[in-house]
This record gives structure tokens, C-alpha cells and sequence, in this order.
């Protein structure tokens, strides 16, 4: 019996094999990828759903992150606060976008030689208004005949080329005419129809390359109640055809929506007769 008492007791503890033994930790990466990609498809889906502004946001950001340091930027969520772009931030984003088109329209009529003609006759500006293009006459006649609203021929091949530029962007379109201050001799034909109808033939080309019908809101006749050059109301370079890319912020701002374009051509009472254009 004491024997007994002196052998040793003997525990044997068997271990299974968990799972991580045999997988690792494959599995977690594999769930970490998982969980990226719904969270990159979550964001992508958010980002469709937003408006348009929202969208310029994010793409203004990706291509210029510094602009939105201190505040100033026009990004998604302005601050801590939650709250959406101010319209500050909103017009400052269009102004860029708008320069960058105006650029890529300069480079592509610059890269095509039969336009070295037309060299500062081409004005293309970025205001608030928006993307201006305005076609200045010399006093041979440029891009119209003279008197008239018959177009030249290199004059439709530059709007076929800003129609393929300006009918990809969803910004709507204001066509304007001018003449100068010279009354034109007719009886039943005055400064009004000849700016009007320059307007109009500028609108057919345009819609005829790339713009769209409804994209174009306004044609607009001036004769010669809007010179660009006030101090010299009888010269050349006031008779011109400018095509306003609307900016997006102005159009909110105006309450701009309409479901039809408008075609607007003024006409008061004809001046005196000078002589023919």
C-alpha cells in the first residue's frame, strides 16, 4: 500500500488544432480587401446621387488639393459644420473650370493655321458672366460680309470648331450681335435685324455642329446700344458676334431655367440714316 501512495500521478492534456493553425491570418486580409471595396462602391454611389456642384467639388479637389487650404476652397462640406459649399467657394470652382475650357479652346484654334487670320480678332474672356467669345470685325469685313449676314467661309469652320467645344458642356448659351453706331441705308432693314441676324446665323451653325437646341437660351440683337468702344461709336471693331457660355453659379443666381430657348431681337425706333456699313 504505501507502494500506491509514492507513484506518480500522470495528467495528459490533449490540444486541438484550431483553425488559425492550419489558415493563418489569410482570412483577415481577405476581409479587410471585402470591406474596402463596399466602402469605395458606397462612396462612388454617394457621389453619383449628388448635384452637380457637389460633383465640381470633388473633381476640383482631386486636381488641386491646395486650393481648399484655410477655408477657401470649394469643397464637399465647408469646415467642421456640415453645411453644403457656400456659393463663394461654388463660383470660384465654375471660374476655374471655365478658365480651363477657355485655355483648351485658345490651344485648339491656335493649333489650326488658317485661323492665323482671325489673331486678336478671336476675344476669348472668363467673367462672372461666364465664357465670352466674341468675333471682332475689321473694316473689310472678318467673319460676315459687310452689311450683311451672309457668313464667310473660315467663319463657319471656327463655329463648327467652338460648337464641338462649348455642345459638350452642359452650361447653357447666350448668342448677341452688335454693329456700330453707322445707321444702315434701307427702309425696311436696320442695325436691329443686322445684329439679330448675325446672332441667328451664328445659332444655326452652332446647333448644326455640336450645340444643342435647348442648350442655347437666349439670340440677342443690340445694334449699336452696346458699343465696345464707346469713345469711337463708329468703330469697326464694335460690329461683333458674341457667344456666352452661361456660368452655372450665374444661372442659379438668375433663376436661368427655362424649358425653350428664347429668341429676343429688339427693335426700337431706327436712327437717322448715316450710310451703308
Amino acid at each position: 500500500m504505501a507502494e500506491d501512495h509514492q507513484t506518480p500521478v500522470r495528467i495528459i492534456v490533449k490540444k486541438k488544432k484550431g483553425h488559425d493553425g492550419h489558415h493563418g491570418g489569410a482570412w483577415k486580409v481577405a476581409y479587410a480587401d471585402f470591406v474596402t471595396a463596399m466602402m469605395a462602391l458606397f462612396i462612388v454611389l454617394w457621389i453619383v446621387g449628388q448635384s452637380n456642384a457637389v460633383k465640381q467639388a470633388i473633381s476640383a479637389y482631386f486636381k488641386d488639393p491646395g486650393v481648399f487650404e484655410n477655408g477657401q476652397g470649394g469643397g464637399i462640406l465647408d469646415g467642421s459644420s456640415g453645411t453644403a459649399p457656400s456659393p463663394t467657394s461654388d463660383a470660384a470652382i465654375e471660374m476655374e473650370r471655365l478658365k480651363a475650357e477657355a485655355k483648351k479652346l485658345e490651344e485648339a484654334i491656335a493649333a489650326i493655321p488658317e485661323f492665323d487670320k482671325f489673331k486678336d480678332k478671336i476675344q476669348i474672356t472668363v467673367t462672372k458672366e461666364g465664357l465670352r467669345i466674341e468675333l471682332v470685325e475689321n473694316s473689310t469685313g472678318l467673319f460676315f460680309d459687310v452689311g450683311s449676314a451672309q457668313v464667310k467661309p473660315e467663319t463657319v469652320k471656327l463655329l463648327k470648331l467652338v460648337a464641338q467645344e462649348v455642345g459638350r458642356l452642359n452650361n447653357y448659351i447666350m448668342i448677341e450681335g452688335f454693329t456700330d453706331a453707322r445707321s444702315y441705308v434701307g427702309k425696311d432693314y436696320s442695325n436691329w435685324e443686322l445684329s439679330s441676324d448675325r446672332a441667328n446665323t451664328a445659332r444655326r451653325i452652332l446647333e448644326a455642329n455640336g450645340v444643342r437646341q435647348d442648350q442655347v437660351l437666349q439670340v440677342r440683337g443690340y445694334a449699336d446700344r452696346n458699343l465696345k468702344h464707346p469713345d469711337q461709336p463708329l468703330d469697326s471693331a464694335n460690329r461683333r458676334v458674341s457667344i456666352l457660355v452661361a456660368a452655372a453659379t450665374e444661372q442659379a443666381v438668375q433663376g436661368i431655367a427655362p424649358q425653350k430657348p428664347e429668341v429676343a431681337a429688339q427693335k426700337p425706333q431706327v436712327a437717322p440714316e448715316i450710310g451703308k456699313k
